[in-house]
């Protein structure tokens, strides 16, 4: 099939914008907990629908204050944090427009977002935030304003926010229409400069109005989340909007070294996360029971997992033997599992990278469904998703309403719809290049759709390798499943116009001291000790005899070599999203790659 077309359920009005929602759920729920914060202390408090409506007014009056006129551009740099969500829809109040910065970007990014941009404002979160900007403020000329909400800057808007009245911000919001821009979402780059992805409120409230009625386990009136992903991210911002939209609940984590114990205090429905992370979950609880001398009855209960998930898919459903194993497997390995995410998880989304069928598998036989979806920034960012009742282990889904999914001569995912963004900021050749004449964006995305409309993301068009016998490689499909080792934190597959493939490895540091116990080793000892380790090089052929199973032998990893330290975005080779930064891997790394071929 070359195309597939879902009709939308909700149609965006002119007069419509983001903020509608907070203003209904404020008159039709007031007292309807649409937030869970966290307090220096440690408390958590409810947060009501008429009191996040409240508070939201409050900060964008504040912003008017400042002299933020509709349409001007606000920098937002923070943490996942309660005060992210308050100034976003406080920013779109004052008809303004919100342009995220991740908390972790360079002086040089920041600089660049906010003068690129044009920001006459923005809200930082900490000292460290402030510095930095502060020593690029000559390079922002239109910045006229800064906030820090660790000094208390979230009530210097709401005090200097009292001379204005109200009824101004009704004013503004009933002069926004949908076509008005709500956001520049700077893309993360893993090539180039970044660029600004222009959206519109018809943009963002088509994709999460359309994508809610879809995904009532996720967005039903009862339903609760912990957000710990970046804000910044489209991703993690799509959620924020759904759960006003759905006028569910939502709790933010800003550390991540706290997340498993606000996982139990929170005790979410679903959570929100990129493939990684459910990595690490699995290797962790299959490490913990093995460290255990539990190993194979974890490799049992595991096999049985994706057994019965996978029976899910059949006609006749699990036999009544594996039913019977695994409801003995729920009540020794799975029910702990779950009990981690706080006990009341039963889904979650999956999106940023290929999850894979194997770990979509296992998790939905453990008891915690995995919605993987597809999209990027440039579409809102959702575009297909594997939905409750139309699941394709192994796909990215179905389109959601309101898109239409193309798959171009050569393999490359278009998409059309209202969740299509207006084109890059004031970079009309990049718009040009990346929107068609007639509306579709150009993914840069390879996939095919089968017969039912469900698509399948082959790897990325710029990303293809072309080895010296010409044969064309897709990278992701051998990466994705050497990472699914333990072991193995990273996997960059080599070879563009050389004789065969090749493959960088990096390990897991958090994997790492366990393989030394097990392997009898000190503690302490350097991966560059241990990069020709026999039993560590074992490990890995292993996950990479394992990986070129699906693939022809011209495509298998024949050499690879693992290097002394894993990637970060501190050292240049990720991006705030974690996605690898190709480029910089290979040029990093350029003696490495020409010693595999040297022979």
């Amino acid at each position: 099939m070359r195309e597939f077309s879902v009709p939308p359920i909700v149609t965006v009005g002119d007069s419509a914008n983001l903020t509608d929602p907070v203003w209904e759920n404020a008159e039709k729920a007031p007292e309807a907990v649409q937030f869970v914060r966290r307090d220096a202390t440690g408390t958590w408090t409810d947060v009501t629908c008429r009191q996040f409506r409240d508070e939201v007014v409050a900060v964008a009056r504040g912003l008017v204050a400042a002299g933020v006129q509709p349409g001007d551009r606000v920098g937002l740099m923070s943490r996942t944090r309660y005060e992210w969500t308050l100034v976003d829809y406080a920013i779109w109040a004052a008809g303004a427009v919100t342009v995220p910065i991740y908390e972790t970007s360079s002086a040089e990014q920041a600089a660049w977002i906010l003068a690129d941009s044009g920001a006459v404002a923005a809200v930082l979160e900490s000292t460290a935030h402030a510095t930095l900007v502060a020593g690029v403020r000559d390079r922002v000329p239109d910045l006229a304003h800064t906030w820090q909400i660790d000094l208390g800057g979230v009530d210097e808007l709401v005090a200097a926010g009292a001379a204005v009245e109200p009824a101004e911000i009704e004013r503004r919001r009933a002069g926004l229409r949908s076509s008005d821009v709500a956001t520049i979402i700077y893309t993360s780059g893993t090539t180039g400069r970044p660029k600004g992805c222009v959206l519109t409120h018809r943009n963002m409230y088509a994709d999460i109005a359309n994508a809610v009625p879809v995904l009532p386990n996720l967005f039903g009136r009862n339903a609760s989340t912990l957000l710990f992903l970046p804000l910044a991210h489209a991703f993690a911002r799509l959620i924020q909007i759904g759960v006003v939209q759905a006028r569910a609940t939502m709790a933010h984590c800003s550390d991540t070294k706290d997340l498993v114990a606000q996982l139990q205090e929170v005790k979410p429905t679903f959570v929100l996360s990129v493939p990684r992370v459910f990595e690490k979950v699995y290797n962790g609880a299959k490490q913990k029971a093995e460290a255990a001398g539990k190993g194979k009855i974890f490799a049992r209960a595991e096999a049985v997992a994706i057994a019965y998930s996978e029976a899910l898919e059949t006609s006749g459903g699990p036999g009544l033997a594996l039913r019977a194993q695994h409801a003995l497997f729920d009540k020794l390995v799975y029910g702990k599992l779950r009990a981690a995410l706080g006990g009341r998880c039963r889904d979650a989304m999956s999106g940023g990278a290929p999850l894979g069928a194997r770990l979509g598998h296992f998790f939905r036989g453990v008891g915690v469904s995995v919605c993987e979806g597809y999209g990027l920034t440039e579409t809102s960012p959702a575009a297909s998703a594997n939905l409750p009742d139309f699941t394709r282990m192994g796909t990215v889904g179905r389109p959601l309403p309101g898109v239409t999914i193309r798959i171009d001569d050569d393999g490359e995912i278009l998409i059309s719809g209202d969740l299509v963004f207006q084109g890059y900021w004031r970079n009309e050749a990049a718009t040009a290049e990346a929107i068609t004449a007639d509306g579709w964006f150009r993914t840069g995305d390879l996939g095919s759709l089968d017969g039912d409309g469900y698509l399948t993301i082959t790897g990325r068009k710029k990303e293809i390798i072309v080895t010296a016998a010409g044969k064309n490689v897709a990278p992701a499909i051998l990466e994705d499943q050497v990472r699914a080792h333990h072991l193995v934190s990273q996997c960059v597959v080599v070879g563009d116009r050389q004789p065969f493939i090749a493959a960088l490895v990096t390990l897991d540091e958090e994997a790492l001291p366990a393989w030394l116990e097990s392997a009898g080793l000190p503690a302490d000892a350097e991966v560059e000790q241990l990069r020709r380790h026999e039993g560590l090089l074992a490990e890995i052929q292993a996950a990479v005899n394992r990986a070129n199973e699906s693939v022809s032998q011209a495509e298998a990893i024949k050499v690879f070599r693992i290097l002394p330290r894993d990637f970060t975005e501190a050292t240049g080779e990720l991006t705030p999203s974690l996605k690898v930064k190709r480029q910089v891997v290979h040029k990093t790394y350029a003696a490495e790659i020409a010693d595999i071929y040297r022979g």
